[in-house]
């Protein structure tokens, strides 16, 4: 087979591939199965193709790009992005403006193969993840990472075993935060809302917390009030509503985000419960919307400037060849009206 200037394109239209596929195959990358890396180079070999060297020389160079990856945690509902990964994007732009970078913003979905596709385009030096909705299949992606050499950080809770770098909050130490004040203000049945399942390493940590504390005043978690649910609002409301059409027994909530607290507080207020005066409800993140709930939301704060600066900066060492080590940040438990006290 012979073409007058093969392209990578021929070369992925003939293969039934993408043209990234064609590039990463070309360059013997290990994220392209053997089988289909020696069928694309087969391909080439027949056509006369061959790499550009020049341009892959060009595309090798320092872009001084950070690329921030957010992903839809929806799981094919409506599109929504996590108002707290949107609340860094200032704070890392800025930081890494001050550094010479330029930030390039990326909306993901789980199912892509947003993994391959960066480290194939090359479009930024380092990348900077933004949460990842069910962790189990993200993980596959951050050992495809790892394997390809790819300069990556995490926001999110250091996980054993888990390749690349993480940086994040102490969920941990949070968890105990919120419901030690709920247990100091004479709460004893606290729903824990959340799955906080292992597709959800945070959200798992703050529960592990949360039962921290309840073990330190001699009280087990009751499983009639761990109520799993997804990370949104409505989610939330909807689940607290069930509780109380079934008839559960409960005088304050630990959401493990703001997002289902406020829910919460949505549901109690629809079933005519007062809030902090029947149920006290904490959440987690201190959102911008927190104060402005009503009532205000009680709530552990995740420092996001610390975070978003100190992703730019290890994003940044690990581009400039330096160590860097996972680390966490320290939790903050903000009071407001939404516990009473």
């Amino acid at each position: 087979m012979k073409l007058d200037n093969p392209t990578s394109r021929d070369i992925a239209e003939i293969a039934g591939v993408s043209q990234a596929t064609v590039s990463r195959a070309l360059r013997n990358s290990p994220l392209v199965r053997e089988e289909t890396r020696e069928r694309i180079q087969k391909i080439a070999r027949e056509l006369n193709y061959f790499v550009n060297r020049n341009a892959a020389g060009l595309r090798t160079q320092q872009s001084n790009t950070i690329a921030v990856l957010v992903f839809d945690e929806t799981e094919g509902r409506d599109v929504q992005i996590n108002p707290f990964f949107l609340s860094m994007f200032g704070y890392i732009t800025r930081s890494a403006a001050a550094r010479g970078f330029d930030v390039l913003v990326s909306l993901q979905q789980l199912s892509d193969d947003w993994h391959i596709e960066y480290q194939a385009s090359r479009r930024a030096d380092g990348l900077i993840l933004l949460g990842y909705g069910d962790y189990m299949k993200y993980r596959e992606k951050l050992d495809a990472l790892a394997q390809a050499n790819t300069r990556f950080i995490i926001y999110g809770v250091v996980v054993d075993g888990q390749p690349g770098y993480s940086l994040g909050c102490d969920n941990v130490a949070g968890g105990i935060q919120a419901t030690q004040h709920l247990l100091e203000l004479g709460r004893k049945r606290i729903v824990i809302l959340g799955d906080t399942s292992e597709r959800h390493p945070e959200f798992q940590s703050r529960r592990d917390g949360f039962r921290k504390a309840l073990q330190k005043a001699g009280l087990d978690e009751e499983p009639e009030l761990v109520v799993h649910t997804e990370n949104t609002e409505e989610d939330g409301q909807q689940a607290i509503a069930g509780l109380l059409s079934r008839g559960t027994a409960f005088d304050a909530v630990f959401a493990v985000t703001d997002m289902m607290a406020i829910g919460a507080i949505q549901a109690l207020a629809d079933a005519g419960r007062s809030v902090p005066g029947d149920v006290s409800v904490v959440g987690f993140d201190d959102l911008p919307r927190a104060p402005y709930v009503s009532p205000p939301l009680t709530t552990v704060r995740q420092n996001i400037r610390e975070s978003s600066e100190g992703l730019v900066t290890g994003i940044i060492d690990l581009i400039e060849g330096k160590e860097i080590q996972s680390r966490q940040t320290a939790p903050e438990l903000i009071v407001r009206e939404s516990c009473g006290a």
